[in-house]
């Protein structure tokens, strides 16, 4: 069941930040609707971890698109464009 406050409850930090464990965010309201959440920090880096690596296949899923319609350069060649 989701931990779901009212941002006035921040008023006693402490007894909301006690709330907040691994796998257990508190989300806060304003006027009834959502407003932010506190997650736990291990969560926190694991969710950027995984938001990294779903960029990271991103951009090689694209990278393998662009050498099957586009095909490769050789090293001379890209040395040659760069002026290396």
């Amino acid at each position: 069941m989701p931990n779901i406050k009212p941002i006035s409850d921040l008023r006693n930090y402490t007894a909301v930040i006690n709330e907040v464990t691994y796998g257990n965010r508190v989300y806060l309201t304003r006027n009834g609707h959502g407003e932010c959440a506190i997650i736990d920090m291990k969560e926190l880096d694991e969710l950027d971890k995984i938001k990294a690596l779903h960029t990271l296949m991103s951009k090689l899923e694209e990278a393998e698109v662009s050498i099957r319609e586009h095909g490769t350069i050789s090293a001379d060649e890209l040395e040659a464009e760069l002026g290396v």
